[in-house]
C-alpha cells in the first residue's frame, strides 16, 4: 500500500480514509485482495481505532467487506454502483458548468490553463495517477469558480470512488486519450459564456467511461462482480 503524509488539520480517522481510499482507487489495493486493520496502522503510524473506523466508513460505501476475525476485503467493481456514482457526478458538474458561464464577473482562468498545460505533458509522457490527480484538481477549480467547493467535497467524499475506479482503469488501458481535450472544450464554452455547449462536453467527458468499458473488462476480467 502507497502512503503519503498527514495533511495539516487531519484527524486520524481522515487521513486512513483518504490513504486507504485512494490506493483502492489507484489498484493498489486491488479488488478481491485482503486487508489487515493492524498492518494499515503500522503503515499509517496510528492506533487500530481510527483505521477500523475508516474501514467501517468504506464499507458503508460499498467498497469494503468486513469478515470478522479474517480482516477485510476490497470489493470487485459493481458496474450499478459506478452508474450511480457517474449520475451523481453528472447532475452536479452540469449544473455547475452552467453556473460558472452564466456568473457575469470576470474570472481568472490561470490555474486551469496551467492545469491543462500539465495534463497535455503527461499524456505525452504517460502517468496515469498524475493525470487523475491532475484531472481531479481541474474539476475542483470547476466548482471553485462557482463558490461550491463543499459541493465537490460533499461529491468526491461520497460513492464516486466507483466511478473513479474505473477512471483509473481506463486511463491505463486506453492510449489515445481524449478527456485532456474535453477539459479544454469545457473552459473555452466557460470562457465564451456558453452554458449549452459546456454542459454537452462535460456529458460526454464524463460518460467516456462507457466507451472504454469493454477494453476495460478485457484488461481486467477479474475485478468485477
Amino acid at each position: 500500500m502507497e502512503t503519503t503524509e498527514r495533511l495539516p488539520r487531519e484527524t486520524a480517522r481522515e487521513y486512513a480514509i483518504r490513504v486507504i481510499k485512494d490506493n483502492i482507487i489507484s489498484l493498489e489495493l486491488a479488488p478481491d485482495s485482503m486487508v489487515s486493520e493492524n498492518e494499515v496502522a503500522s503503515q499509517l503510524g496510528l492506533s487500530r481505532t481510527p483505521v477500523r473506523e475508516a474501514f467501517i466508513e468504506l464499507g458503508r460505501m460499498n467498497v469494503v467487506e468486513i469478515l470478522p476475525q479474517k480482516g477485510s476485503r476490497i470489493l470487485p467493481i459493481d458496474y450499478n454502483m459506478v452508474e450511480e456514482s457517474h449520475f451523481l457526478r453528472l447532475v452536479l458538474e452540469n449544473a455547475i458548468v452552467r453556473l460558472d458561464c452564466e456568473q457575469g464577473e470576470a474570472k481568472d482562468f490561470s490555474v486551469m490553463e496551467d492545469n491543462l498545460k500539465l495534463q497535455e505533458h503527461y499524456v505525452e509522457n504517460p502517468s496515469p495517477l498524475k493525470l487523475l490527480e491532475l484531472d481531479n484538481q481541474f474539476h475542483r477549480e470547476l466548482f471553485k469558480l462557482g463558490n461550491k467547493l463543499q459541493c465537490y467535497q460533499w461529491m468526491m467524499d461520497g460513492v464516486t470512488v466507483h466511478y473513479d475506479r474505473i477512471r483509473r482503469m481506463s486511463l491505463n488501458t486506453i492510449k489515445d486519450i481524449k478527456f485532456v481535450e474535453d477539459l479544454k472544450a469545457i473552459l473555452r464554452a466557460i470562457q465564451q459564456k456558453n452554458p449549452d455547449k459546456a454542459e454537452t462536453v462535460m456529458t460526454k467527458h464524463l460518460c467516456r467511461y462507457k466507451i472504454d468499458e469493454k477494453a476495460i473488462r478485457m484488461k481486467y476480467p477479474n475485478y468485477f462482480t
